[in-house]
Order: C-alpha cells, then structure tokens, then sequence
C-alpha cells in the first residue's frame, strides 16, 4: 500500500511536516558501479519511525501498511542516527517559533525524569527503582513548556551533572527582529541543582538564576513554575517508545527522544492540526 494513501500514515506525518523535514534528510547516492536496489522513499521510513516512536511497538511488529519492510526501516533510522538528522527537525521548527515570537525567554526550566532500560550504552543502576537498570531523560524548556533542549544519561549520576551541558546547547534560535538568542532571562531549576558552582556558571552567561535553596524555599512556591517542564515530560512520555527504553545504542534512543521533542515543538505552531 502507498504509504501516501494510508490515512493512519497521514495523521502520523501531515503534508505540512513531510515538507519541513524532507529537506533536512540525507540525498540518496546511487552506486557509482550502477545497479543494486531502489532506495525506498524517505518519508515511508520516516513515517515508519515516527509509528514506533508513538506505538512504542517493536520494529518487528511494524504494519505492512507503510510500505517499507522492518529491517530497511531499522537500518535507515540507524543511518539517519549517525548522519545526526535528528535534532535538525527540532531546531528548524524551534526557529519558526522564535520568527514568530512564540519562544519565551522570560526564565528557561530544566528538570529531569527516570525511566527503565535494557542492557546498553547510557545506562545505570536507577537509585530510585531498586538499582534496576535505567536511563534518565533531561530537558530544558522555555518559561511557556517548550522543550529546547533534551539529553539522554544513565540513571544513577545526580541531575545536577547534566545542568551544564544542557545550557550550554541551548540552540541559537531566530528572533522576530533581531539576532538569534540563546540566553534565557532566567533559569529555573529545583533544589536538586542547588550547587555554587552552578548558580557561578549561570551567572557568569548573564543569566539571573532562580534555582531552589535547600532549607530556604518552599516546595509549593517552586510548584508555580516546575509544573510546567513537568507536562513537557509527560507530553514526551506520551510517545510510547519512550517509557521504557529498548534500545541499547543509547544514540538511537537520544534519536527517538529529538524526534519526539522536534514532534511536540510542530504540534505547537498554530498551523498544526
């Protein structure tokens, strides 16, 4: 079946997302010695990827309906992988936020969330699940939910470890009128991030630092911004092939993870049906 005539593959990849993320794919290469097999299209296995992310079903159980078989599926999205397609789709569609200023940099939110895994890269003893092994889920969204940034880590070190990294790959995103911004006005975390050296490192980007004070603050009064990188977790684990991590190439799963988030950010623009 054309994977173009199906309707669940409409609903999964609408015209208007194919054409933002046909672009940004790798060009097929034909072999300079000539023969071998027609490629498949891209967007039956991009629509094929985009199923096992949202079913969370194994590739094996992937419907004929898409067209493409299972291991032609499983090998491009590995390719796409290590071609580092994956957070290209995220920050094309976080700049057509920023164009038409819907990226609040009011204050910018992290927060991190722990998961299952199997066996693989990425991986670690989860403190909080009887040391069974596990992987952690970081972001950094905007003051409104937007999630900007997303990192993948084992699940035993402390979330602090991540804080860094995560700020400093807060992508450079276009503005309504002027340059790219990058640097929120101030960044919100709770007191799991409590550490002087990183309220320095905020400070010394100019960002003005709200992060909780162990023993200080209240937890209910920090609960009137967390909420809201709270939601952005649960609109991620909503993509099912998220819940419980099966794939042992931790970048695999970091693929799935920037292909939810780029996802999540599309539904967002007021286009998006």
């Amino acid at each position: 079946m054309d994977v173009l005539g199906s309707s669940l593959a409409g609903r999964l990849v609408p015209d208007e997302l194919w054409e933002l993320v046909e672009p940004l794919l790798p060009r097929f290469e034909a072999r300079w010695q000539g023969g071998g097999t027609a490629p498949i299209e891209d967007r039956a296995v991009f629509t094929a990827v985009v199923y096992v992310l949202t079913s969370g079903c194994a590739w094996r159980h992937l419907p004929s309906e898409f067209g493409v078989s299972v291991p032609t599926a499983h090998r491009r999205f590995q390719a796409w992988t290590r071609a580092g397609v994956w957070p290209r789709p995220h920050r094309k569609i976080l700049d057509l936020h920023g164009v038409a200023g819907r990226v609040d940099w009011s204050s910018a939110i992290v927060d991190a969330a722990s998961l299952r895994a199997k066996k693989g890269e990425l991986t670690g003893p989860n403190p909080v699940d009887r040391g069974k092994p596990g992987s952690k889920i970081h972001v950094l969204t905007d003051a409104g939910g937007l999630p900007l940034v997303v990192a993948v880590s084992p699940a035993n070190p402390h979330d602090s470890g991540a804080f860094v990294p995560l700020v400093a790959s807060i992508p450079a995103i276009r503005s309504r009128r002027g340059p790219r911004r990058r640097h929120p006005a101030k960044l919100r975390a709770d007191k799991a991030y409590d550490q002087p050296e990183l309220r320095r490192f905020l400070r010394r980007r100019g960002i003005a630092v709200r992060i909780a004070r162990r023993g200080v603050d209240s937890t209910e009064r920090l609960g009137r911004h967390r909420w809201k990188v709270e939601r952005t977790l649960a609109w991620l684990g909503g993509y099912r092939r998220l819940t419980i991590r099966y794939e042992r190439n931790g970048y695999n799963f970091l693929g799935f993870l920037c292909l939810a988030a780029a996802i999540t950010c599309w539904k967002k623009l007021p286009h998006s049906t």
